[in-house]
């Protein structure tokens, strides 16, 4: 298949961007057989994984058949490291291939078997980066894999790298003047930080920096923000999901911004975390991550206690995989109602989208075998028409969240304290 251009540039980063949904199942599984195969014989602990739960590598044929085995957390990978350092048991080729290790909290050895690995150029690529670009990496380069993992991907994608690593906001802001750098790779706080410090410094920032895109990640980017950025600066933003153990980026937005499209260097699944099921698309979950880059790795479904939920429909932008539609909280954030979870951010990212609602809370009860959700919610316009209030909140909270509310309760302003839970379960499994 060739890949499309557009403007003497093609359009897309390699042709596995726009697999069709079939091949790309294909090629995934394909993938997976192969990751899971090497894992189990050269990984002790990804071995005593499946020997536990008793199942062998020729039984995981397709990305479903994951749910076989169970799922492995931070803290297993931190425990396990501790018990046999200095990789637990999860490193799967001879020490002395490995290229390089990076250290993310925990702390947790990740070691990586080539640095010549381009997958991560993808979500530069779409977000516009070029030869030509002049990017400031504002990421460390110190254990953590985002420095260094970043600037090759935008190497990769022509553009000239500038590392400033993170901290010292006057250097930053002085070597992007000199430079006339175009580019900026961090999170979005520290570029608002930047251009408010530029202004305080006697800069117009419109008039006197180059900067013309921005790429995020390590906190999500808020509308709000990307509102500012892209109406009263002018910059062109896009943002990727990235998780340090399995790897880097999971995924990222095209020119759409509507979602995240799933690298396929990863398995990813949206689970249930208490059950481990594959949950389908729309609904929120855990999102589990298997890499199948990396051969010094064998981890095997990690659970990244990141909540999300995936669409399948097709992109305006050709681009084939499916997508994640954001961060929407924890685990821990999470509370099950009639099989499907609410989650706190989520809630309140539909909730607070009406402009009259101060706060709000959720109370979870039961009423006989049916779970009973009731959503309370603080009034700063006492007049508002409660009724079509309720009617349209109840439309939206469903679509987004997958519950229909059963009852909504109008409260004065202040009637909820300062400090209180935003889902409160009330059920007794007594």
């Amino acid at each position: 298949m060739a890949v499309a251009t557009s403007g003497g540039q093609r359009e897309y980063y390699d042709e596995i961007e726009v697999m069709p949904a079939g091949a790309r199942e294909g090629y995934l599984n394909q993938r997976l057989r192969r990751a899971v195969s090497h894992a189990y014989r050269h990984a002790s602990a990804t071995r005593k994984i499946f020997e536990k739960a008793g199942i062998k590598p020729a039984q995981i044929r397709t990305v479903k058949d994951l749910e076989k085995l169970p799922i492995t957390r931070k803290t297993d990978v931190i425990d396990l490291q501790r018990a046999n350092p200095p990789y637990g048991g999860f490193l799967a080729i001879p020490s002395e291939k490995v290229e390089r290790v990076f250290i993310s909290p925990g702390p947790i050895y990740e070691p990586l078997h080539s640095g010549a690995i381009k997958w991560f150029a993808r979500s530069f690529y779409a977000a516009g980066f070029r030869e030509g670009d002049i990017v400031v990496n504002t990421f460390t380069y110190h254990m953590s894999p985002a420095g260094m993992l970043f600037h090759e991907a935008l190497r990769h994608c022509g553009a000239t790298v500038v590392v400033t690593g993170t901290g010292n906001t006057d250097a930053q802001i002085q070597t992007m003047l000199d430079l006339k750098v175009t580019g900026f790779v961090g999170t979005p706080s520290f570029l608002m930080a930047v251009i408010q410090r530029a202004g305080e410094m006697g800069h117009n920032f419109q008039r006197d920096f180059a900067l013309k895109r921005a790429w995020f990640t390590g906190e999500m980017l808020s509308g709000q923000v990307r509102k500012i950025l892209e109406g009263e600066y002018r910059i062109a933003t896009a943002q990727a999901y990235a998780v340090t153990e399995p790897g880097g980026a999971i995924a990222y937005e095209c020119r759409e911004k509507s979602g995240m499209h799933l690298m396929d260097d990863y398995i990813v699944e949206i689970v249930d975390p208490e059950t481990g099921e594959q949950l389908g698309p729309g609904e929120a979950g855990e999102i589990v991550v298997t890499p199948v880059h990396n051969k010094a790795w064998g981890l095997i479904r990690f659970g990244t206690g990141d909540m999300s939920s995936y669409i399948t429909e097709s992109c305006p932008c050709g681009r084939t995989s499916s997508r994640i539609t954001g961060i929407v909280g924890r685990t821990g954030d999470a509370v099950k109602v009639r099989g499907m979870f609410v989650v706190g951010k989520q809630a309140e990212q539909v909730v607070l989208s009406f402009e009259t609602v101060t706060r709000f809370q959720i109370v979870v009860g039961r009423k006989g075998q049916r779970d009973e959700m009731t959503l309370r919610v603080e009034l700063k316009d006492e007049g508002a028409d409660r009724e079509r209030l309720a009617s349209v909140l109840n439309a939206r909270f469903q679509s987004v969240c997958r519950v229909r509310i059963d009852k909504i309760e109008f409260l004065p302003v202040g009637t909820l304290p300062e400090e209180y839970q935003k889902i409160l379960d009330e059920r007794n499994w007594c």
